[in-house]
């Protein structure tokens, strides 16, 4: 009688069962620096100031005067040197003979370009003001 003894059976992994445990390493590590990519760029964001140009009409919201005209400046001499890269231009014109006043204000940055950044638009009503254009009075273009 002849003993026949289990053989055993040296199970592998196929060719196919690599490349696809290859493809989701490969898929799972895009996906990690994707993610480290664009913290960078976030962290990148942070670090420049945020410009709205509400700022300066916050400013001008303290005044009980306005008088109409064209106006511009350098944006890090009215918030500060973190904002030195920036310019701003605002245009007050009387919107009613009532002493209502529309102020306009753009952002663009201080070297090339006319891109504009932050835009903002309000009405005051200041009626201690001198006469504006709808009232008959002088105003000053700068």
């Amino acid at each position: 009688m002849k003993i026949i003894f289990p053989t055993r059976v040296r199970r592998a992994f196929s060719l196919i069962e690599v490349m696809i445990a290859i493809g989701i390493f490969f898929l799972a590590t895009f996906a990690i620096l994707g993610l480290i990519s664009s913290a960078l760029a976030n962290a990148r964001r942070l670090q420049r100031p945020m410009v709205d140009a509400s700022a300066l009409l916050s400013q001008m919201s303290l005044t009980n005067k306005l008088v109409e005209g064209t106006y511009s400046g350098n944006l890090g001499d009215a918030l500060g040197r973190a904002y030195a890269d920036y310019r701003w231009t605002g245009e007050i014109i009387e919107v009613g003979s009532n002493k209502l006043f529309q102020a306009d204000f753009i952002i663009q940055p201080a070297r090339g370009g006319n891109e504009v950044i932050s835009r903002v638009t309000t009405l005051f009503y200041r009626p201690q003001s001198d006469p504006g254009s709808l009232d008959g009075g002088n105003f000053i273009h700068k």
